[in-house]
């Protein structure tokens, strides 16, 4: 048998075989490198401010500074009268001219307004405290201080700005009592403490998430005790729930959505975690656009792929702010109905491409879940409140590197919730509603924990000393 191909021509084959994998391996380089120098390391989740410079975009343009343009009018500081003055104090200035010697006479005021902002001292106390004895059943009795909680070093006010300085506004604990002179044990027990005293609250905060009419959900990763573990998030607009496990499965949501049928929606992303809600369930439109210009991204030159997102991609953006416009119920249903029969009719299109009818199928399988938004105005086309709402546990996960322990992770899960539920209903008054109820709290513990946060005065009266 005669022989086909020499020993010259299998050598090339091969050598050619082998330049064709190393043109490929280095077409796919050269697309990920193009693709990253215009969306960033992040693709498509990549922030704005973190995205490249557009390649059309000239010099000019990218040293261009931000902030208001020439011409802009702006908001400009907003100054305030007499009357919303915490204080008012007079400046008389000097009694004769600088230029004469001679007497100055009154021609009428000015006012300036200014904010100034007093530095936290910290004031160490000594309490005297007297023992008083009955003359009748020689009882004696030693009188309390009331804004101090039994064997506790710091006051209740004290404790409750540091926990919303390390809680709520990020400030590590080391760095609080670094400043302060504080001792970081003493503060991580104290912390405890009042968890502790929380949870009763915590629990019938989850009450109020599963009655209300929209309720969102989302998760974020978070580290306990140096192992990879998940913050979850529940929120309405009044009410929110955080809690830390080092477990990322559907049972976290359902422990806290119950398996009893319940009232509303539940906004959340596509992740299966959520799918046995009791509940009816809007996806985030948010994150199918994202997929969505992710598939264009993918196929630049397939002309089905750009026509479907071109179509695509502005009805879910117009599902996302038309509830947010400024325009009556009426327009708003006869809008969303017309933006709601679009989509259907785009995922029915009859497709070639396989992104497409994949992208498709999502529309189709879950159309109960994806078309809340347009029934109810109430009802968000997107998560982005629980994104916005799970951003300070973020920043503070870049600080902190998670939680040191489980025992620390459940409480930031119950300090955050009580904290930030009371951000949402008493804008501001967070801090004096914590200190005034630990007050009163270490005067009666058997007072309803819950009431006495949420609904009562936030100036409770405490007992008179014995």
């Amino acid at each position: 048998m005669s022989r086909l191909f020499c020993n010259e021509c299998i050598n090339k084959q091969i050598e050619i075989d082998h330049l064709r994998k190393e043109n490929e391996s280095l077409r796919n380089e050269n697309y990920k490198l193009k693709k990253r120098l215009k969306e960033g390391y992040f693709s498509s989740s990549t922030p704005s401010s973190k995205k490249p410079a557009k390649e059309t975009a000239t010099l000019d343009k990218v040293k261009r500074r931000g902030g208001a343009k020439k011409g802009h009018k702006g908001h400009g500081r907003k100054g305030f009268d007499v009357k919303e003055a915490d204080e008012v104090l007079d400046v008389k200035g000097p009694s004769t001219c600088h230029k004469c010697g001679r007497p100055l006479q009154n021609v009428g005021t000015k006012f300036r307004s200014t904010i100034d902002i007093q530095p936290v001292i910290v004031r160490k106390i000594v309490y005297r405290l007297y023992e008083k004895r009955c003359c009748h059943c020689n009882e004696t009795i030693t009188t309390t201080v009331p804004e101090l909680s039994p064997k506790c070093l710091y006051t209740n006010r004290a404790l409750s700005y540091l926990a919303e300085e390390y809680y709520i506004h990020g400030v590590p604990l080391n760095r609080i009592a670094t400043r302060y002179g504080l001792s970081v044990g003493t503060l991580h027990q104290a912390m405890q403490r009042i968890a502790a005293t929380l949870e009763k609250a915590y629990d019938k905060l989850v009450k109020d998430y599963r009655q209300a009419s929209v309720k969102h959900a989302d998760e974020t990763t978070w580290r306990i005790d140096g192992k990879n573990g998940y913050a979850w998030l529940f929120a309405t607009r009044d009410t929110t729930i955080m809690t830390l496990r080092n477990t990322r499965s559907g049972k976290v949501a359902q422990e806290i959505l119950g398996t009893s049928p319940l009232p509303g929606v539940l906004t959340v992303d596509r992740y299966a975690g959520y799918n046995k809600s009791p509940c009816k369930m809007q996806n985030c439109y948010a994150h199918l656009l994202r997929e969505l210009s992710d598939i264009n991204d993918e196929f630049p030159n397939q002309p089905e792929v750009t026509s479907f997102h071109n179509a695509v991609a502005p009805l879910l953006k117009q599902a996302m702010e038309l509830r947010s416009l400024p325009i009556a119920d009426k327009d708003f249903y006869r809008r969303a109905k017309n933006c709601k029969a679009s989509i259907i009719s785009a995922m029915s299109i009859q497709a070639n491409h396989l992104a497409i009818k994949s992208f498709q199928q999502i529309f189709v399988e879950n159309s109960h879940r994806l078309y809340h938004w347009a029934d109810d105005r109430a009802v968000p086309a997107d998560n982005n409140f629980a994104e916005r709402s799970l951003r300070p546990l973020v920043i503070a996960r870049k600080i902190s590197f998670g939680s040191q322990s489980e025992n620390g992770a459940l409480t930031r899960s119950r300090i955050m919730s009580v904290l930030l539920t009371l951000n949402n209903r008493f804008p501001n008054q967070s801090l004096q509603r914590l200190s005034s109820f630990l007050n009163h709290y270490a005067a009666n513990p058997s007072i309803d924990v819950y009431k006495s946060l949420f609904f009562e005065s936030s100036s409770h009266p405490l007992p008179p000393p014995p």
